[in-house]
């Protein structure tokens, strides 16, 4: 009679009861965590008060500067340099006197400008072709800028704009003077060349220098505005702000918006100067979160009921809507502000549509 093997089913018992042993302690630890977590997690709100300020979007395009009206002078004749008449930076008429030869040649100015180079000095001889004196008129310039296939439909001729010399931060007003319509394509992207005159008043703005052109399509003045950031949309595009109730809660308010430069936000209904209103910032995140939020998805915990992250909203987006509904993005230029109650004045940013 043979008895079973007695010390290898001990084995298997202690095995079970070890596995057993470790699944609860995985257990324990994983609802520990997850209880820490749901009670943890906490939202925070951002502030943000509404102003009364101007905002405008408006096309943005980079473009040089360029003179209208330059001339070298050459002798006509062989010679000598008798006198000069007007040196280097010498602002001059049409008409007037610049250089004489010995042999009666006077060579005069075909327009206003100013001297920009004399290549000779009195005593010199010259021939038939030399370089005399070199006149340009820097007040009258020309600005050239490229105008992609996208935005060309919103581009004409008498379009107000204004003329921002980059490295200067002058500004200066004109308008679109002529389109050239014959494409110059640049890979896939077909681009126009537009111009315009500007009249410059300043000695520091210079031929070839740097310029953005920017073109408003929309601008609002003295209205209300607000932070894009601040503005949420229900499920049908409907615009809306938290504010606290009398009893310090946070309740839904719908507005409705007009202009929008994707900064800031006109503001048409709903709000009045000096309005506070909140939207969540960002969620306190514990450790145990960050060892085990894979496991829940990353799903938000204890956020207030019915405010900011209840769901069922977006923020922002960079998408043309309806007035009154999602805020249509334009060139990013921040709004200027009266009475120094704002966060700035306009600027512009990159060429062509930017958001």
């Amino acid at each position: 009679m043979q008895s079973a093997p007695r010390p290898k089913k001990k084995r298997i018992v202690k095995r079970i009861i070890l596995l057993l042993i470790l699944l609860l302690l995985i257990a324990g630890i994983g609802y520990f965590a997850y209880s820490s977590l749901k009670a943890e997690y906490t939202v925070t709100y951002d502030s943000y008060t509404a102003t009364t300020g101007s905002i405008s979007n408006a096309l943005s395009f980079s473009g040089n500067l360029s003179l209208v009206d330059s001339a070298t002078y050459t002798a006509g004749s062989s010679g000598t340099v008798k006198t000069i008449y007007a040196p280097v930076g010498t602002e001059v008429e049409e008409g007037a006197k610049l250089l004489r030869l010995s042999n009666g040649e006077t060579v005069t100015a075909d327009f206003a400008g100013r001297v920009n180079k004399v290549s000779v000095r009195e005593g010199d001889e010259v021939t038939p072709g030399t370089e005399l004196v070199q006149l340009a008129d820097f007040r009258h310039m020309l600005v050239s800028f490229r105008v992609d296939e996208y935005d060309i439909s919103d581009v004409s001729v008498g379009q107000a704009c204004k003329v921002t010399v980059t490295a200067l931060e002058k500004q200066f007003e004109t308008t679109v003077d002529a389109i050239d319509y014959i494409s110059a394509s640049e890979g896939n992207v077909a681009y126009y060349t537009a111009t315009a005159y500007v009249d410059v008043d300043d000695p520091t703005v210079l031929p070839g220098m740097q310029v953005t052109v920017s073109i408003t399509q929309e601008e609002a003045k003295d209205v209300v505005i607000l932070k894009v950031d601040a503005v949420s949309f229900d499920f049908t595009n409907r615009a809306f702000v938290w504010m606290k109730n009398a009893a310090g809660e946070l309740e839904q308010k719908n507005i409705a918006t007009g202009v929008s430069n994707g900064n800031y936000i006109e503001i048409t209904e709903g709000l009045a100067d000096g309005d506070e209103v909140f939207a969540e910032a960002k969620a306190e995140e514990t450790t145990s979160r960050s060892l085990f939020g894979s496991l829940f998805g990353g799903q938000r915990f204890n956020a207030p009921q019915g405010g900011p992250g209840a769901g069922g909203f977006n923020r922002g987006n960079n998408s043309n809507y309806g007035s009154g509904e999602r805020p249509s993005f334009g060139s990013g230029e921040r709004p200027s502000f009266g009475s120094g109650n704002g966060p700035g004045s306009p600027g512009t940013n990159g060429s062509g549509r930017s958001n």
